[in-house]
């Protein structure tokens, strides 16, 4: 199993911690797969985009208003966390529904 997130962020290390046969993949650090950040939003569509983030009110009107896989690419911030994909299976954010899906509940 692996988290696609931020070393950084509370909510990645807690997903870490509450699933210890994962490992964490940092985004800002290492990016993303091309194929599998293009199948999150193609399975998650705007959720994947964080509208709440500080890197989101960073931007230009011009930059939101862009392609949100050129947005993500770019600003690899910009993306809700975490992002677990368990054999091909994706899920996003670490919510009761997510927890208890993977067995951490």
């Amino acid at each position: 199993m692996k988290i696609y997130g931020l070393k950084t962020c509370d909510t990645c290390r807690k997903a870490l911690k509450q699933l210890p046969d994962s490992t964490l993949a940092d985004i800002r650090a290492d990016g993303m797969p091309d194929g599998l950040l293009e199948a999150a939003y193609a399975q998650f569509g705007a959720k994947l985009v964080n509208t709440r983030s500080t890197t989101w009110r960073g931007l230009s009107e011009e930059e939101r208003a862009g392609e949100p896989l050129d947005l993500l690419r770019a600003h690899p911030a910009l993306m809700k966390r975490p992002l677990i994909e368990r054999d091909g299976e994706l899920f996003l954010g670490w919510d009761q529904n997510t927890k208890a899906a993977l067995g951490a509940a």
